[in-house]
């Protein structure tokens, strides 16, 4: 796992061990970046159930001004920090050891892109889309981004219209914008 562009472009990427996190794979990376490169750079990003930051990181190298990361997990959290470092954007990130839900529900700032790779069929999906539209948390322009599992979990809330997907082996990405 590295960072494909950008200012951190090449860095090998330290990743959690064990099967709690799926690190989102370089290829599957890339296609999400080319896909949003017409967001980029942009102000404020939310790397939500971050793993090891890898998007977030990636979002930072290719000059975005801020990125909130936000795990629950000691050790992912600890490597979230390991990897800001490597990458050198610690200074222009906020890292918080938090459940994504409680932080959504206390969260007042607007953000540009938010990227969502919640545990697979785990129920989160829905309560995440309607905290975000509820607390108004995506800028008025800005993405969601969400990974999920080939048959799994899907996400259907009226306020968010999925713009793009794509399908990379058993992993969905969809794209997601406020609904006009």
């Amino acid at each position: 796992m590295r960072v494909i562009s950008g200012t951190a472009r090449g860095l090998k990427l330290l990743a959690p061990e064990g099967l709690n996190t799926r690190p989102t794979t370089d290829r599957v990376k890339e296609s999400i970046f080319n896909i949003l490169m017409p967001y980029l750079p942009c102000e404020n990003v939310l790397d939500l159930f971050a793993g090891s930051g890898a998007m977030g990181i990636e979002a930072l190298s290719r000059r975005c001004n801020s990125c909130t990361f936000i795990e629950k997990d000691s050790s992912s959290f600890e490597i979230i920090h390991k990897n800001t470092e490597k990458a050198r954007v610690l200074s222009s990130s906020k890292i918080l050891k938090a459940d994504s839900l409680k932080f959504l529900r206390g969260c007042k700032t607007q953000f540009d892109i938010i990227f969502l790779d919640p545990p697979y069929n785990q129920g989160l999906l829905a309560p995440v889309f309607e905290i975000i539209s509820e607390n108004n948390l995506l800028a008025e322009n800005g993405v969601i981004v969400c990974e999920t599992e080939d048959k799994g979990e899907t996400v259907e809330n009226d306020n968010f219209v999925c713009i793009k997907q794509a399908k990379y082996g058993k992993t969905i990405v969809s794209f997601f914008k406020k609904a006009k």
